[in-house]
């Protein structure tokens, strides 16, 4: 990260970060503060929200208006910035279990209301920060300290989820495409209505060390390897997909109207119908 974004865009008496050697999530924050200079947004109308987790540690480092809140309830808050100032705008952090997990009830309704927030899900398929539990997108047969036989259930995929529930814009990049990542968040920032971004982090202390993944190095090499963008994908037979992941976007919808919009047109005609 260069001197000049940090000096912009970030805390720096609370930097170095408490992340743990290897995470992926500086590389995700880091595409935020990009995307958002890239933007030339105003930083004093930017206000990034986060619930609890590994991820929610990034507003404390990030100088913008910044709201740290309960786990699973940053889009519910967020949701209150947005219609209290449509103005606004309002950066959902969250990660895989803060979003898809405590939060998934608001997850769903955000997406499905289309209101104007844009969401990047750090997901490392792990609670990192409480101890190594399992999470929604841990993969079926990997090790968790409340899976310690192997996770039974399969796991979400959340871009596709949030697709599927009304989102306008949904993408999933990961910390090694970081060049593209910064260009999903800024298309979703820039997007009108509910965008998702979904980041796949790598967790080498909980997830990577219990599940033998190999070193924080191994498993940026395991991202570039395994990841196929969904062009790429479909242009692929059949055999060639075993085992890989795909990214790219997923969803780019711009005929729908943004929810605050819809509330303003209520206001208006009721003060016309007065």
């Amino acid at each position: 990260m260069n001197s000049e974004l940090v000096s912009k865009f970030f805390r720096e008496d609370k930097l170095p970060h408490i992340w743990c050697p290897g995470c992926g999530h500086g590389i995700i924050m880091r595409s935020i503060a990009e995307a958002i200079n890239n933007l030339g947004l105003d930083k004093d109308k930017v206000v990034v929200v986060s619930g609890i987790g590994c991820s929610s540690r990034a507003p404390g480092y990030m100088d913008f208006n910044t709201l740290h809140t309960t786990h699973g309830r940053a889009l519910a808050f967020a949701t209150g910035v947005k219609h209290a100032n449509p103005e606004l705008e309002v950066i959902v952090i969250t990660g895989d279990g803060d979003a898809s997990a405590i939060g998934g009830n608001h997850l769903i309704h955000a997406c499905r209301r289309n209101i104007g927030i844009t969401t990047i899900v750090f997901n490392n398929n792990i609670y990192g920060m409480t101890g190594g539990q399992y999470s929604p997108t841990t993969p079926t047969g990997d090790l968790g300290t409340t899976a310690p036989y192997g996770n039974v259930d399969p796991a979400f995929d959340i871009a596709k989820l949030a697709a599927a529930a009304g989102a306008t814009y949904a993408a999933r990049t990961t910390a090694y495409h970081a060049r593209p990542m910064t260009k999903y968040i800024e298309k979703a920032i820039a997007h009108k209505g509910f965008s998702l971004v979904e980041a796949i982090s790598v967790c080498p202390t909980y997830y990577g060390r219990k599940n033998k993944k190999g070193s924080a190095v191994a498993m940026m090499n395991f991202l570039k390897d395994s990841f196929v963008d969904v062009k790429a994908a479909e242009k692929l037979p059949a055999e060639k997909l075993v085992g890989k992941h795909i990214m790219g976007e997923f969803k780019h919808d711009e005929t729908q109207t943004e929810y605050t919009e819809k509330y303003a047109e209520i206001i208006e005609r009721m003060k016309g119908a007065k």
